[in-house]
């Protein structure tokens, strides 16, 4: 088996455990992977002003040679802020995602860098409770900026009224755009092609690293492209049952009882 240069870890449900928080077992096996050459590399829907703490925590904040994907793939950056790689939403995008979650009684965020713009609308959106460190600002649709571009855009809220609306998506906004659940309460919108893996392939690209040389580990439905790109996808045990099925491999524990540890130990160290 190839020696693992990079470790992709998703967040919740994966390197969080259920109070979002990382466990000691975690928190040593990443410092032990770092340790041995390993870059490790949190990878995730969330903005970085989101995951700020958690690098501080892991020690590689503000690092010119540590590295985080973020926006699902969307922006691939240097954790000392400089960006490698950047794909965004324009203003007219944001409108017709709006214009379809309208027409299926769904709120929806844009987002824009670490500035969450909760537009309007007869459902209230759920994402300020997913990420309290973010900035959020009410705005109409009318007011949206189109001066600015958006990272992503996201409809949060009750899981009977996603799922219900799932099926009822314009089959048009799937050829236009990613659309995926990452969480019960959550359905992201990002640009096409912008997932984890694509992600994972630019940035080991500029590493000079070969996508045999990845392990990934995740739960969720935005996860799959990395788990199925990279040469050791790794389930959490938690992980939902399609994940499970594409993984190479599921952890025999979850997310609360240190999984990404165990597969740290189990293929790194």
């Amino acid at each position: 088996m190839t020696d693992i240069k990079l470790l992709a870890l998703d967040l919740d449900g994966t390197l969080l455990n259920a109070d979002k928080k990382i466990s000691l077992r975690n928190r040593e096996a990443i410092f032990a992977a770092r340790a041995k050459g390993v870059k490790v590399v949190l990878t995730t829907g969330r903005p970085l002003k989101a995951m700020e703490y958690l690098l501080d925590e892991l020690g590689t904040a503000g690092l010119v040679d540590e590295y985080t994907i973020t926006f699902n793939g969307g922006l691939v950056q240097r954790n000392s802020g400089q960006i490698l790689d950047k794909i965004v939403f324009s203003h007219e995008d944001v409108m017709r995602i709006f214009r379809e979650t309208k027409r299926l009684n769904l709120p929806l965020d844009a987002i824009s860098d670490d500035l969450v713009y909760q537009l309007t609308s007869a459902q209230t959106s759920l994402y300020r409770k997913f990420n309290p460190y973010l900035q959020f600002q009410s705005v109409s649709i009318e007011e949206l900026s189109d001066q600015k571009t958006y990272n992503k855009c996201v409809t949060a809220t009750a899981p009977e009224s996603i799922d219900a609306a799932l099926p009822l998506i314009s089959p048009d906004l799937f050829d236009q755009y990613e659309v995926f659940k990452s969480r019960d309460m959550l359905l992201e919108w990002s640009p096409k092609h912008v997932h984890k893996a694509s992600g994972l392939a630019k940035l080991t690209q500029h590493l000079g690293i070969e996508a045999n040389q990845v392990m990934a580990c995740g739960d969720e439905e935005n996860d799959r492209s990395m788990l199925e790109w990279s040469s050791i996808g790794v389930a959490m045990g938690n992980a939902t049952a399609a994940i499970k099925q594409v993984a190479n491999v599921v952890a025999p524990m979850t997310n609360d009882e240190d999984a990404v540890a165990w597969a740290i130990e189990t293929y790194i160290l």
